[in-house]
């Protein structure tokens, strides 16, 4: 007889300003379970957390927002409109429009495959030599922001600040300040 994993709770609370989500637990391995943040279309916890992103951004000199092409679009969006500076997206597949385009690989926690990031050769001419803010919504391995990283290197861009909706599980140690506005635990799964 095999043994089953389940979960003691099925959702973990997570507020942001004056908004309030019970996140569903997800399973990503036989014995560990994350909450997901799920932002596409949810305007209002977007806005929430980039109006609390905005006030952390303040404190830094930069000249974009980077982001991978993910749920953290919406987010880098919404800065943008607030901070009055564009974003950028790493796009995930190449189109030959994108020129000499820079790429990265990495490895996602919640697709468990590799991806390949993508630096558009006219999103490079507006880096190169400018600080960046990389944004996402969870930061949990380190994996997509490595790969993130790894494209601004080549760019030669600096990163001014990582900003975050969530961390998750235990953070990579970054160089940069690490903007976040909560902290999401993992969840191990009980075998029975």
């Amino acid at each position: 007889m095999q043994k089953q994993s389940s979960l003691v709770q099925t959702t973990h609370p997570l507020r942001i300003g004056a908004v309030q989500r019970d996140l569903p637990l997800f399973a990503v391995a036989p014995d560990l379970a994350i909450a997901v943040l799920n932002i596409l279309g949810d305007t209002e916890l977007c806005e929430a957390a980039a109006d609390a992103l905005a006030e952390e951004l303040r404190a830094h000199d930069f000249t974009a927002l980077v982001t991978a092409e993910a749920k953290s679009i919406p987010l880098a969006y919404a800065l943008s409109l607030r901070v009055k500076k564009p974003y950028v997206v790493l796009r995930k597949n190449y189109k030959s429009y994108m020129g000499e385009a820079l790429q990265a690989s990495t490895l996602s926690i919640t697709t468990g495959k590799p991806q390949t990031l993508y630096l558009d050769a006219k999103d490079r001419v507006l880096l190169e030599g400018n600080s960046v803010i990389l944004v996402d919504d969870v930061i949990s391995t380190g994996s997509t922001l490595g790969a993130m990283r790894s494209l601004m290197q080549e760019a030669q861009a600096r990163i001014a600040a990582v900003a975050t909706i969530c961390t998750e599980g235990e953070q990579p140690d970054l160089p940069e300040p690490l903007l976040s506005l909560a902290h999401l635990p993992l969840f191990p799964l009980q075998s029975s």
